[in-house]
């Protein structure tokens, strides 16, 4: 186990900015705004050639907050992360001064943590015996002077917390997250985080009954029945037209991101409004990027048998360009179908493991083409010859032949399909690649012999003569 350092402090004092720092990513949502982050963010640091485990947090002490129930359960995500840690850096800001919120954090704080360390950050350009001398007021051991966006004065605070620290069996760093990725997608309040947390059986992501609640993409390890996993909590993501807020463009491109990188993606769909265009914008997506598709219909317990098949027929009805996405109706809340989401998971992470041999596929491929044969080309027939596996992620089917570049749209969809159904394929689409070769002598010309020559001249003037 890699040893963790929980990052606390006030709102908006630089704790993501930090945790981007010592983690050199972006991971962490930043902006010039108090009570951005919400959710815990995990991420791997190097520092002095060992390997530390971050957690980027909430802010605490937030009495301004107009929603005093939201900012409450932001702190008890960050107290949870207190509890988790084997050492704590405590962020206070430099500019403003202690404030009475540092003070009543000072006495929260000190009883909580094993190792509690204070940096007092956006100290660029000031002294730094100056600028922490009023903080020696909290007791909390030797104030350091940082700057968090600059990097002054963090190796040397990091060199203090590392010598607390328990030593840590080295991992490699393709292990750092492993299992299977997936991405939970959906718009604002359909449920993405209360069902990550009934699959975690614990309340790890923030919940609030209001839209735009998680702004981060968060990914959170988790392991099951000896299987390892990696769910993505993503950003609400409303129709383009209706983002004005910069917050939450940033979040909706950390959401897309979370996408691409998953390799299966959890579409949320309310079942009390239906399909919306904009929940058919975001599978298309998924459908577009290759990504393996469940579809989990959440809060199915409140309709009615009418409801139920008029939200049925939406999905045969206007789903057909994802026919391969798995449906599964659920209640995140309850916890009804959410079971059967890890069966499904579970096959899909085998079929995208898949691995076929040539003359399987090229077995598929011929009895496709039997049963319906490609349309001809300027009275030609199109010839598809062999067939290979490409690549997996998603499943990529290479077909060699003549004249594939002129092989319809509609007629590769009904091959993909074939390819599906015969290798047992479930939630994972089908990518078919087409190649083929020139033809050598496309630019000689035959040369006839004198006698050919003969021939054609006297065949020109039969044809003539009837």
């Amino acid at each position: 186990m890699l040893p963790v350092i929980a990052i606390v402090g006030r709102p908006n004092v630089g704790k993501s900015t930090l945790f981007n720092r010592l983690t050199r990513s972006r991971d962490a949502l930043v902006a010039d705004r108090a009570g951005i982050t919400r959710d815990r963010q995990y991420g791997i640091a190097e520092i002095g050639g060992r390997r530390v485990m971050l957690v980027d947090t909430g802010g605490l002490g937030d009495f301004e907050s107009d929603m005093p129930e939201l900012a409450e359960r932001v702190a008890g995500q960050s107290l949870q992360a207190i509890r988790e840690a084997d050492a704590v850096l405590w962020l206070v800001d430099g500019r403003s001064g202690l404030t009475a919120a540092d003070e009543a954090l000072a006495a929260q704080l000190r009883p909580a943590c094993r190792h509690l360390f204070l940096a007092v950050n956006k100290c660029e350009g000031l002294e730094p015996a100056l600028a922490t001398a009023e903080f020696h007021a909290l007791g909390v051991s030797e104030p350091r002077a940082v700057s968090a966006e600059r990097g002054d004065g963090v190796n040397a605070l990091m060199d203090a917390v590392l010598d607390v620290l328990p030593p840590a069996a080295p991992v490699p760093a393709e292990e750092e997250l492993p299992g299977l990725r997936i991405a939970v997608i959906g718009r604002p309040n359909v449920g993405k985080s209360t069902l990550i947390n009934r699959m975690l059986g614990e309340d790890r992501m923030l919940t609030f009954d209001r839209p735009g609640t998680t702004r981060d993409a968060v990914a959170v390890p988790f392991e099951r029945r000896g299987r390892q996993y990696v769910l993505v909590d993503t950003a609400g993501v409303r129709r383009r037209a209706r983002i004005a807020d910069q917050v939450e463009k940033i979040s909706v491109i950390k959401s897309m991101q979370a996408v691409d990188q998953a390799r299966v993606a959890i579409a949320v769909v309310d079942a009390q409004e239906g399909l919306t265009e904009q929940d058919l914008s975001l599978i298309g997506l998924c459908a577009d990027s290759g990504k393996p598709l469940i579809i989990a219909v959440n809060k199915w317990d409140g309709l009615d048998p009418s409801q139920r098949a008029q939200v049925h027929g939406q999905i045969e009805r206007r789903l057909a360009f994802a026919d391969y996405a798995c449906v599964h109706t659920i209640s995140a809340l309850h916890g009804s179908g959410v079971g059967r989401l890890f069966d499904t998971l579970d096959r899909i992470g085998r079929s995208l493991a898949v691995e076929i041999k040539p003359s399987r596929l090229t077995e598929i491929l011929a009895t496709a083409v039997r049963e319906h044969a490609p349309p001809l080309i300027r009275g030609r027939r199109i010839k598809l010859r062999y067939a290979h596996l490409g690549g997996h992620d998603p499943v990529r089917v290479i077909i060699h032949g003549n004249q594939t570049q002129h092989v319809p749209d509609a007629y590769r969809r009904y091959l993909e399909g074939v390819f599906r159904k015969q290798l047992s394929l479930v939630g994972t689409p089908v990518q078919v690649q087409f190649k083929y070769g020139e033809n050598p002598y496309r630019h000689k010309k035959n040369v006839l012999t004198p006698r050919q020559e003969k021939r054609r001249r006297r065949v020109i003037k039969h044809r003539k003569g009837k």
